[in-house]
């Protein structure tokens, strides 16, 4: 097994799939309120494309892989694909991001499917303003997945929430509650610039403020997560009084660059080395070739061509629902 390193000595073994760009939910922060034009079909990457660049990633030193949309389980075959997978790269950890209103019609699937772990997306308990922030979504879906989740499998769960100001900033007490009650681990993220059409700079909240509006303040310790080297961008912590933990991700105020393992691929088979940066390599022609080793080489360019910062990247408008976040 390989190692990927770029050229400022970064170990790139996290890789993130989009295997869809549809989604059955508007969020605010992911697309604006008309939606946008889905991708046809035939430019989708098929599940056995996926499958062969998953068996390249892994030669390459990949450790774990993550699908993500749009919002994954609206694409039909998934499990069958998941179960295939564990086959073709036995060690890698695979992991799945949803909104998780489906999760419910999925449990057993989702139960059998030997995910390392399921990260739902989850802004709010206020039915309300889950509609509003959605733009169609029902909130007791969701609750009822995590519920699912928490008691008919023995899948690592995170709760990521996304705050923004003056929208549900006022809830980080109530979602951890929501999340200790599940077994869960509540990440808050910042609102990322990613996309004009949905930021607006006075919903930003840097995580500085986020971390002070954290109830019981003085008994939140710092965790070293720096031994995990598949680990994500959150930096975590520990309540010393209750062992809860939670996680920050600071993406703008205080970005990870420095120690950013991952590359992400869309739907349509670009990786992209960077989140912020419009510039991808299309990989989808030697996947369809079957050269394992053509794909290797581009996914190497890709490597290469990775900023050492998101200040460097060439930044254009990104839609989250068409990377994957």
């Amino acid at each position: 097994m390989g190692v990927l390193k770029d050229r400022f000595g970064r170990h790139l073994n996290y890789i993130r799939i989009s295997v869809t760009d549809r989604c059955n939910y508007r969020c605010l922060y992911c697309m604006p309120a008309e939606g946008l034009e889905w991708i046809p079909h035939e430019r989708i990457m098929t599940y056995e494309e996926i499958l062969f660049l998953a068996r390249v990633l892994k030669d390459l030193g990949v450790e774990k892989i993550r699908f993500t949309g749009g919002e994954p389980l609206v694409r039909k075959g998934l499990f069958p694909f998941l179960g295939s997978l564990r086959g073709f790269v036995p060690g890698v950890r695979t992991v799945l991001t949803t909104n998780g209103s489906l999760i419910p019609q999925y449990i057993d699937e989702v139960a059998r499917s030997g995910l390392s772990g399921v990260n739902v997306s989850l802004d709010t308990l206020d039915e309300g303003l889950f509609r509003f922030m959605t733009r169609n979504g029902n909130l007791q879906d969701v609750i009822e997945g995590i519920r699912l989740l928490a008691e008919r499998t023995d899948i690592p769960l995170k709760i990521n929430t996304v705050l923004m100001k003056g929208t549900n900033d006022g809830e980080v007490e109530t979602l951890l509650d929501f999340a200790r009650t599940h077994g869960a681990v509540l990440r808050l993220i910042e609102f990322m610039p990613l996309d004009d059409s949905v930021w607006r700079k006075d919903l930003f909240i840097p995580a500085s403020e986020i971390l002070q509006r954290l109830p019981e303040r003085g008994f939140w310790e710092r965790m070293d997560n720096s031994s995990d080297h598949s680990a994500g961008p959150a930096r975590y912590f520990r309540n010393v009084s209750t062992g809860q933990r939670i996680g920050v991700i600071e993406a703008v105020s205080h970005h990870f660059c420095q120690s950013c393992n991952r590359l992400r691929v869309s739907a349509t088979g670009v990786m992209r080395p960077c989140l912020f940066s419009e510039v991808g390599i299309d990989l989808r022609p030697a996947l369809l070739s079957g050269n394992a080793a053509s794909v290797e080489a581009l996914v190497l360019q890709a490597v290469n061509s990775k900023p050492q910062s998101y200040c460097h990247a060439n930044t254009g408008a990104t839609h989250m629902s068409r990377i994957g976040g």
